[in-house]
């Protein structure tokens, strides 16, 4: 068989193949599943939490007021061992609670797995002071490796 004739037979498969995995238009079929859209969620960061930071403010100067609660909320990869934790916090900084939770409505779903979470941090400035907030990202039992990534922002509490 000659090499043009091999590849269009290739590709004629390739092509069937390729139908038969592409979705159904219409009416679904008795006993056919159909998978929800997924859409975002927002980070799990409670109401009276004044101000919120995210990705979008790392390396950024923030002033906050003393005794505001305030949060940051990065997305990890907890699934995979990759998790945000604390890794300089200023003494005039508290720890004030935590929470995690989907990044889309399909991890609700039955069956899923993996895929991305919030992990948000709370803290609350207990005095005046300046200093720098730092989170990293990493495998807690890879102690001698780098973060996988790394969160800062100047704290300026008034």
């Amino acid at each position: 068989m000659a090499y043009r004739e091999v590849a269009g037979a290739a590709m004629a498969v390739l092509a069937g193949m390729l139908m038969a995995c592409a979705p159904m238009h219409g009416a679904p079929v008795e006993g056919e599943r159909r998978v929800a859209v997924s859409t975002q969620v927002p980070a799990p960061i409670p109401a009276d939490v004044a101000l919120r930071l995210d990705a979008s403010r790392n390396g950024q100067t923030i002033e906050v007021a003393i005794g505001q609660r305030f949060s940051v909320a990065l997305v990890g990869v907890p699934t995979a061992g990759y998790l945000w934790a604390p890794a300089q916090v200023p003494d005039f900084i508290a720890r004030a609670g935590e929470a995690s939770g989907n990044t889309t409505t399909a991890q609700s779903q039955p069956g899923f797995a993996g895929g991305s979470h919030w992990e948000v941090f709370m803290f609350s400035a207990s005095a005046a002071g300046r200093g720098e907030l730092v989170l990293e990202q990493r495998r807690p039992w890879e102690t001698s490796e780098p973060p996988s990534d790394t969160f800062r922002v100047t704290i300026v509490a008034r």
